[in-house]
Parts: structure tokens; C-alpha cells; sequence
């Protein structure tokens, strides 16, 4: 089976390209969706964290999950809890990544793609066959994300210090998908890619 890894800077539209992966019938594991799993009612992170950060959790029974924006303000005001709450997390997500694997695999499936937003800033890139980078021009990429609601120019350059360079992204991808063409050239970019990577192109 063939390991995608899907990556790309915030605001290059790499959630539209992961639907359009899945839409292709080639299955996606989102890693962001697998903390909000973990973090969530009864998720397997619930009772770690809240043993070392009992205020950032809510809720009672399986209704007891982690309050993310809680989260975040504890890792900003005390950022020494960070590397704490990541050897909590980075287990569990792999873990959830690697069920996803399996499962794909058992279903006999060709390709699957693995959704990962800070894919090249945590090494990660090595597990994949083939690595996508979704990206647009920097100005395209900026009107995108201060169009988001509560966005300010702070946070942006906050969010974009912690990424790897999209120019840098663009020259280690092995597969670069430009949104900046609008939906359709997007979705025929993508089709091209899996259509290369099955050898049918």
C-alpha cells in the first residue's frame, strides 16, 4: 500500500485537499481530528491530562473531556507543561495513525493518505512513500487566514513562525497541489497525483 503524507501551512487549503483525496475513495486519517478524538468524551487522553492539569478538564463520567481552550491558555501562561502534554499526546496519536494503517491495509486498499499539518516540523515526513504539500501564493495564503473570524495579524505571524517555509515545504515535497486556481484545477491536480502514484497516469 502507498503512505501518503499530506501537509501544508495554514490557510493553503490542505482540508479541501484531503476532502478531495477521500472523495477519490482513497481513505484520510486527519491527525487533527484524532486529538479532537483522544481530547474528547471518554478519548484516551481524558484522564492523562487531567492527572496533570486537573482545571483543563471537564465534565463528569464519559462526559469528561479535555477543555481545549483551557489547554491552551496553560500552555501559554506555563509553557514547561508543553513537553509534559506532548508525551502524553504524540503516543496516542500515533497510535491512532498506525490502527488507521492497519485497517487500510486489511480493507486491501492501494493508497492511503495520512493528514498531518506539521509533518515536516516533527520529522515525520520519513514514515511516507510519497509526501503532498498543499499550497497558494503568500498573498493568496494571507487573505485566506485574516478572513478567519478572531484572526489578527499577531497571530498569524505567531502560527507561521511554528511552520516550516512553504518555499521550503515546495522544494522537500514529492507532489505539490497549488489551491490558488480555484476548486476544479485543485481536484484535477489531485487526481493526477493518485493517477501517477497507481502508475495509471
Amino acid at each position: 500500500m502507498i503512505l501518503i503524507g499530506l501537509t501544508g501551512s495554514i490557510g493553503m487549503g490542505k482540508s479541501t485537499t484531503s476532502a478531495m483525496f477521500s472523495e477519490a475513495g482513497v481513505p484520510v486519517w486527519d491527525a487533527d481530528a484524532a486529538v479532537a478524538r483522544l481530547y474528547g468524551p471518554g478519548g484516551a487522553a481524558v484522564e492523562k491530562i487531567a492527572a496533570l492539569l486537573p482545571d483543563c478538564v471537564t465534565g463528569e463520567g464519559v462526559a469528561r473531556a479535555v477543555d481545549r481552550a483551557a489547554l491552551r491558555a496553560a500552555a501559554t501562561s506555563d509553557p514547561s507543561v508543553i513537553p509534559a502534554l506532548e508525551k502524553i499526546a504524540h503516543p496516542l496519536v500515533g497510535e491512532d495513525r498506525e490502527a488507521f494503517i492497519a485497517d487500510a491495509k486489511a480493507r486491501g486498499c492501494d493508497m492511503a493518505v495520512c493528514d498531518v499539518p506539521l509533518l515536516y516540523e516533527t520529522g515525520g515526513e520519513t514514515r511516507y512513500d510519497a509526501v503532498v504539500v498543499v499550497s497558494a501564493p503568500a498573498e493568496v495564503q494571507r487573505e485566506r487566514v485574516m478572513a478567519r473570524p478572531g484572526m489578527t495579524e499577531g497571530t498569524f505571524r505567531t502560527i507561521l513562525a511554528k511552520q516550516t517555509p512553504d518555499a521550503e515545504k515546495r522544494a522537500r515535497a514529492d507532489h505539490v497541489v497549488d489551491t490558488s486556481q480555484g476548486i476544479e484545477a485543485a481536484r484535477a491536480q489531485v487526481q493526477a497525483i493518485i493517477a501517477e502514484l497507481r502508475g495509471t497516469a
